[in-house]
């Protein structure tokens, strides 16, 4: 069986992937402005900056500040985790219908390698399934010279919009 993640990545780099309401991978507004606008307060804190976003894949860097490292000066591993739930999060938020609102169920974090504080990191959250109920992203977050440092997976729940009385 093929690599679900690959096979994403090549769909978003080759402009295959389906687009948004009518079979492409743009959705209705400015994608970064959208979550720019409404980023969470915590993301906020944590400093992430949005690079670039499609209903497939998002991406975001962080600057690993003191404050957000652990002894020694290292990332802490929730600040990392926080940073791939971010995006996980804000992916499946792209990809909503109208009203529906979205929650973490489930994340499992392989950590790989230390941060080191003073540098940036690079996250690239990719689909691997987008469904009515669930949605799964992966999340690779990797340091400035392209050293993988983490693998993020996590389940979002749909939570469909009320219906209208």
């Amino acid at each position: 069986m093929a690599d679900p993640l690959a096979f994403a990545r090549k769909q978003v780099l080759s402009g295959e992937a389906g687009r948004y309401g009518e079979g492409g991978n743009e959705p209705p507004m400015d994608a970064i402005e959208q979550l720019t606008r409404d980023m969470l307060p915590f993301a906020k804190l944590l400093g992430i900056k949005f690079l670039s976003a499609t209903l497939e894949c998002v991406t975001a860097e962080m600057k690993v500040r003191a404050d957000l490292c652990t002894r020694p000066a290292i990332l802490h591993g929730g600040a990392l985790m926080a940073l791939a739930d971010t995006l996980g999060g804000c992916a499946t938020s792209l990809n909503l219908r109208e009203g529906a609102a979205t929650t973490t169920i489930e994340s499992k974090t392989n950590f790989l390698a230390p941060a080191i504080v003073g540098t940036t990191v690079r996250a690239e959250c990719v689909a691997i399934h987008r469904g009515r109920r669930t949605m799964v992203w992966q999340t690779r977050v990797m340091s400035e010279n392209a050293r993988l440092l983490a693998i993020v997976t996590q389940t979002q729940m749909v939570i469909a919009a009320e219906p209208k009385k």
